[in-house]
C-alpha cells in the first residue's frame, strides 16, 4: 500500500517499516559501542552507507563501483575491529529472558553450598571468589585454571579457598552443580574505584568476567570479611548471607519474582 510518493520514490508500509527496524537496529548498536573507539568508526561506517546510497540514487557508476569492491572487504574488516563490541552484543543477547527461558539450570544445590560457604570465609576473613556460569560457558578462562569436575560442597569451597590451599589463589568456576575448575585467571575489569573506594584484585576480577560472559561472581573479601556479588558489570557489596541467597535465587531466575519478594520480606523478619 502506497502511502505517498518523494520524486520517483514510491514509499509504502513496509518501506516505513523497514527504515525504523534498520534504525532501531544500528541505534542499538551504537549504544552498545558508546563511549568506545569503535564508536567513531561505526559512525564513520554510518557515513560511508549514506554516502553510497545517495551514489546509486544519483547513478555515480564509478563511486558505486568503489563501493561495491569495499563492501567485498568490509565483512572482514568489520568483524577484526568489532570483535570485542560483537562479544558485548552477543553477551547481551544471551542475557535476554527469552533466551535464558529455554536454559534449564541445576543450581539449588550449589547455591545453599556456596551461601554455606561465604558465611564461613567470611567469618574466618579468608577471600573467597566463586563464578556461576548461566547461560553460556567460559571455556578459555576454566583452561587456565586446575580442572576438577567435582561435585559441589561447602567443605569443598572451604578448603580450596583455604590459605594454605595451593588453589586458593585464582576463581572457581562452577557450572550447574559441578566446580569445572579452581585457580582460574579473570580478566580485569577497567574499573579500579567506586565512589571513594579502590578496588582490590579480586574485586576487579569479580566485575571483568561479569562484563565478558553472562555470569554471577560470589566474593568475599579477605580484608572486611564482606561479601559481594557482581552481575552484568554491578557490583553488590556488603550483603548479609539472607541477603546473599534470595540475590542468588532472583538472579538465576529459580523463582518467580513474585515468590521472590515474598521470601524477601521473610528473610528481613527474621534478622
Amino acid at each position: 500500500m502506497e502511502l505517498f510518493k518523494i520524486g520517483f520514490l514510491n514509499v509504502t508500509i513496509v518501506d516505513v517499516f523497514d527504515i525504523l527496524l534498520v534504525s532501531f537496529i544500528f541505534y542499538r548498536l551504537y549504544m552498545v559501542m558508546r563511549g568506545t573507539v569503535a564508536a567513531q568508526i561505526f559512525v564513520g561506517l554510518i557515513l560511508i552507507l549514506g554516502f553510497s546510497f545517495i551514489a546509486q540514487a544519483s547513478n555515480l557508476k564509478a563511486m558505486n563501483w568503489i563501493l561495491r569492491t569495499l563492501t567485498d572487504i568490509w565483512v572482514i574488516a568489520f568483524i577484526v575491529l568489532f570483535q570485542p563490541e560483537l562479544r558485548r552484543l552477543l553477551i547481551l543477547l544471551g542475557r535476554n529472558r527469552i533466551v535464558r527461558s529455554f536454559i534449564k539450570l541445576d543450581v539449588e544445590e550449589s547455591i545453599e553450598e556456596i551461601v554455606g560457604a561465604s558465611a564461613e570465609l567470611a567469618r574466618k576473613h579468608h577471600g573467597m571468589l566463586v563464578v556461576i556460569v548461566r547461560s553460556t560457558g567460559i571455556r578459555t578462562f576454566v583452561d587456565t585454571g586446575t580442572p576438577l569436575q567435582a561435585r559441589i560442597s561447602k567443605a569443598l569451597l572451604v578448603s580450596i579457598f583455604n590459605p594454605r590451599s595451593p588453589l586458593h589463589d585464582g576463581a572457581v568456576v562452577v557450572h550447574d552443580r559441578i566446580i569445572e575448575a579452581a585457580r582460574v585467571t579473570l580478566p580485569l575489569s577497567q574499573t579500579s574505584t567506586i565512589g571513594d573506594t579502590v578496588l582490590g584484585m579480586r574485586h576487579r576480577a569479580a566485575l571483568g568476567i561479569s562484563e565478558q560472559a553472562d555470569v554471577i561472581v560470589v566474593l568475599v573479601s579477605e580484608e572486611t570479611g564482606k561479601i559481594s556479588i557482581t552481575d552484568n558489570g554491578i557490583l553488590i557489596r556488603g550483603l548479609t548471607t539472607q541477603e546473599l541467597r534470595h540475590e542468588l535465587y532472583t538472579r538465576l531466575s529459580l523463582m518467580p519474582q513474585k515468590s521472590a519478594k515474598s521470601v524477601w520480606k521473610i528473610l528481613k523478619s527474621q534478622q
